[in-house]
């Protein structure tokens, strides 16, 4: 499934390890490295990162969303409707 991340940059929920706030020290130095070896994706249109999503091949993607922002629209996508059909619902 996708899902939106802001300024209509889309990513594959399935790949998503975790989605973090930038304002740690080990966050930094994680998106630091991941720019260093060319594994970031900057998806902040030029916008305050706010969040940073950790993929399974070692990316890091930066969104200018906040992680409960992601996490709300990850979750809605991953909830089965009320009537049983397994429609995913859209983020």
């Amino acid at each position: 499934m996708l899902i939106h991340i802001g300024f209509g940059n889309i990513v594959n929920t399935s790949k998503i390890i975790a989605i973090v706030s930038p304002e740690s020290a080990p966050i930094k130095r994680l998106v630091q490295n991941a720019k260093e070896k060319g594994l970031a994706i900057d998806a902040t249109q030029g916008r305050r990162t706010k969040s940073v999503l950790v993929m399974e091949n070692s990316q890091v993607v930066m969104s200018a969303l906040l992680p409960e922002t992601i996490a709300g629209r990850v979750q809605a996508g991953m909830e089965v409707p009320e009537d049983g059909s397994e429609e995913e619902l859209r983020g």
